[in-house]
């Protein structure tokens, strides 16, 4: 009994000390070299590790752009190859090159290249499948092109006389057959539709399709989505395609999410999406940041968890010193696996700025003295309770002002509207006035003063309309205006201090 209550307490100890699993992914620039190193350095200090369970950059790609194992050029000479088995009446040899091709072909970027893969692949195993007595498999072949280009037409130099009647004949059972409506909508507007690398059009696509399974592939410029296989069987089939994250995601040479300028939010957003994909417990989010134009560069790391869906620490140090960035960077693990901050990290605290967000903030006053010239270390970060920072919002206007300047703007247009349609309405009048009779009647038979009693009749309901809404939008604005809070004053002095290892320094911003 005590043996077993002592496996029961290891399990449980075992499981509580689990360490998660872990996804390391680089942000900003992901085509810059120096990013894709240090994110990759992070990478492999941390795989190094005890214990850890750190997805490998290669399982990623796999997960998202599985990289096709042979390029098109050699599968263009594979198909070569099966068309010479089938000219040689070898039509099993044949049938197995032109297999491989086909299984391979989903792996190429989508375009015309692979489309005309794809449909040469399918007339030879056509022709291998007819010689060999299969006419249905000849079929399939016939309809995995026609379903997606139904105009294909066969060359009459390469084929013969009874296959492009086989061609035409499943043609016109296709025409017939029941079609089931496909509904594309990218996050990116215009973008190219893809279904089985074969181009369908661009967003929102709206298109009758046979039933079945689909390869769909969404491209915009650069940005390229996930592979996914679609089926479409229902009366109608809406997807829509977030394209703006699926293509901020990249592989190669290193996992990267495409951040541009102030853009972190977003950026945390997407990696968390991208850690539930995969399955992840947590996504380290490695990037490279500088302080100013000619400051020393910032190697930054955020952890997210992923079922939570937030942030629950970052730290980063600045690369200054090549002989100290072994040590900086095992202090950057360290901070990552444990949350334990030894120098020379640094932590921005819950309530302040990181010294590296600093360069896209526009609510710092410009000074001589460089941002990481008063940077704290870890070690020596005031507390909360102590911050001497202080942390007041810049000042904003409020928004329900904000929305009472919109109301009253709305109302003084109705009113101004209403003054156009009343100059408007006394031209008609005056016009019509010519149109009375010694008794001031108008004549029933008179079309245009009948044309006129119309249009001002218009014009009275309009002008009415106008100046209600107009009177209604000026009362509501004031009422806004008279119970919103007035426009906060800004800081006027904010004090910065820097605790060194050779002194302490302060510096003072503001208006004076």
């Amino acid at each position: 009994m005590k043996t077993r209550l002592l496996s029961f307490v290891c399990v449980l100890s075992c499981v509580a000390h689990a360490t998660p699993r872990r996804l390391v992914v680089a942000s900003g620039e992901c085509q810059d070299a120096e990013l894709n190193t240090q994110a990759q350095a992070v990478h492999d200090a941390l795989s190094r590790r005890p214990e850890q369970a750190v997805l490998s950059p290669a399982a990623f790609s796999e997960h998202f752009f599985p990289s096709p194992p042979r390029s098109d050029e050699d599968l263009q000479r594979q198909l070569e190859a099966a068309q010479n088995q089938f000219y040689e009446a070898r039509h099993p040899q044949a049938e197995q090159l032109i297999g491989d091709v086909l299984r391979k072909l989903s792996r190429l970027p989508v375009g015309n290249t692979r489309w005309q893969l794809h449909a040469h692949a399918q007339l030879l195993h056509a022709l291998n499948a007819r010689a060999a007595g299969k006419g249905k498999d000849s079929d399939a072949a016939f309809r995995a092109i026609l379903r997606l280009d139904p105009q294909y037409k066969l060359d009459a130099g390469l084929y013969p006389p009874s296959f492009r009647q086989a061609f035409e004949k499943v043609r016109g059972e296709l025409a017939r057959a029941r079609k089931v409506k496909l509904s594309v909508k990218s996050s990116l507007p215009a973008s190219e539709v893809y279904l089985d690398g074969h181009k369908a059009g661009q967003t929102p696509l709206t298109r009758e399709v046979l039933p079945g399974e689909y390869e769909l592939t969404v491209v915009k410029d650069e940005a390229v989505s996930f592979p996914r296989r679609l089926q479409v069987e229902g009366p109608d089939t809406p997807v829509f395609v977030d394209l703006a994250y699926e293509g901020s995601v990249s592989g190669s040479p290193f996992p990267c999410l495409a951040a541009p300028p102030r853009s972190a939010e977003r950026t945390m957003s997407h990696a968390i999406r991208v850690g539930g994909t995969l399955g992840v417990e947590e996504v380290i989010v490695v990037r490279l940041e500088r302080a100013s134009s000619k400051g020393p560069q910032w190697l930054a790391a955020t952890v997210l968890n992923v079922e939570g869906g937030q942030k629950l620490r970052e730290g980063g140090f600045k690369i200054q010193d090549p002989e100290a960035f072994a040590a900086s960077l095992s202090a950057l693990v360290d901070f990552v696996t444990t949350g334990k901050a030894p120098p020379p990290l640094v932590v921005p605290s819950p309530q302040g700025t990181a010294p590296w967000a600093l360069v896209n903030s526009s609510d710092v006053p410009h000074a001589p003295t460089a941002p990481g010239d008063f940077d704290v270390p870890a070690p020596h970060r005031f507390p909360e309770e102590r911050a001497i920072t202080a942390a007041e919002p810049s000042s904003r206007t409020p928004k329900l002002r904000k929305i009472s300047y919109g109301v009253l703007g709305g109302g003084a247009a109705a009113l101004v509207g209403a003054g156009i349609v009343r100059l408007m309405a006394q031209k008609d009048l005056d016009r019509l006035d010519t149109h009375l009779d010694a008794s001031g009647r108008l004549d029933a038979r008179d079309t245009e003063a009948m044309a006129l009693r119309d249009s001002l009749s218009t014009q009275r309901t309009l002008l009415t309309g106008l100046l209600i809404g107009s009177g209604a939008a000026l009362t509501t604005g004031a009422v806004l205006f008279l119970v919103s809070p007035p426009r906060a004053p800004p800081p006027p002095v904010t004090l910065d201090v820097s605790v060194e290892s050779g002194g302490a320094s302060a510096r003072i911003l503001g208006s004076f």
